[in-house]
């Protein structure tokens, strides 16, 4: 299965989410943001040419109106593919104004991604120069060492992301210990996980624990650049266990490659910036012109493009009020 064509495609619903959202950034109400995103991309898919079903969706964690795991999306015409996405990574930064919020998705042939519960994972990822060097068998100073060696970096030079969250000072602690540069963040461990592959990001190795959704996205993006992720199930809390064992995971030590994650070589991965992040700027309005910066990766051709796209705001969604429909021609 070729899925080229839908490339573009791909950067559409993310470029229509991320400019929903942005309307809501500073208005300190997550909820908003949210469903803005997710009604933006789920009225864009109605343009699609694919027969779509979300195997990776916003899950019980955010409590909006979501794109929800089984929802059949696309005009029901062309491949069959499975969709990951979360229409917004980073609500909470868009309700304050911060920086770093994305639009995501990916697109693969049926059966490429890990049908994850959701609950809560921990992961290593870093970038293609360390392909092959994570092993969750091992202990996080072993894999920091790897990782560096492969960047032929010293271990005070290394830089790792975490999210700042009490179950990962543990791993903070560690890495203290070992002298290696620490970059602690809010949200987005997918644009974490991004950013190991991305030249100039200063980031070489996402560590620690995080959703299990974010891992597919992660590993999906990671293949298109030839990075590497692993990941093993760590469910915290009587609720994460029993959503476990009503999906029928039992095996809480498995580890989890890129491949078992996300696998394949017709992924296609696309984001958008909606605040201003690490490696894309968020949505600019410029008088009647709105502008996206956005990203799309193909894993058959390691190819990355960089989009900036301008949209004219009264021809493409009606008007400048902040209401008004999203509609994209």
């Amino acid at each position: 299965m070729n899925l080229r064509n839908l490339a573009l495609d791909t950067v559409r619903l993310t470029e229509l989410a991320a400019i929903a959202a942005s309307r809501y950034m500073g208005w300190g109400d997550e909820a908003a943001a949210d469903q803005a995103a997710v009604d933006a991309m789920r009225k864009m898919f109605q343009y699609v040419p694919v027969k779509g079903t979300v195997v990776i969706g916003e899950g019980e964690k955010d409590r909006a109106p979501m794109l929800y795991i089984g929802e059949k999306l696309g005009t029901g015409e062309g491949p069959e593919v499975d969709v990951a996405v979360d229409p917004l990574e980073g609500t909470t930064i868009v309700a304050r104004g911060g920086f770093g919020a994305l639009c995501v998705l990916a697109m693969a042939p049926v059966g490429s991604f890990l049908n994850a519960p959701d609950v809560y994972m921990m992961k290593l990822a870093a970038g293609p120069e360390a392909r092959g060097q994570l092993d969750l068998r091992q202990d996080l100073e072993t894999n920091v060492r790897r990782v560096a060696k492969a960047k032929n970096k010293s271990l005070k030079t290394l830089t790792c992301v975490l999210l700042d969250r009490p179950r990962n000072q543990s791993y903070v602690a560690t890495l203290r210990q070992l002298g290696c540069r620490i970059k602690l963040i809010d949200h987005g461990d997918v644009s974490a996980a991004l950013a190991t592959c991305m030249p100039n990001s200063g980031v070489d190795m996402l560590v620690g624990i995080g959703n299990s959704a974010e891992g597919v996205l992660s590993a999906a993006a990671l293949q298109c650049f030839g990075g590497d992720i692993q990941g093993r199930l760590n469910p915290i809390g009587d609720a994460q266990y029993e959503r476990l064992i009503a999906m029928g995971y039992d095996d809480y030590e498995k580890i989890y490659s890129i491949d078992s994650l996300a696998r394949g070589d017709e992924l296609i991965f696309s984001c958008t910036g909606v605040t201003d992040g690490d490696f894309l700027d968020g949505v600019l309005y410029d008088g009647s012109e709105i502008i996206t910066h956005s990203m799309v990766l193909r894993s058959s051709s390691k190819t990355r493009r960089l989009i900036v796209g301008y949209h004219d705001e009264a021809a493409k969604f009606g008007g400048t009020d902040t209401d008004a429909p999203l509609i994209s021609r």
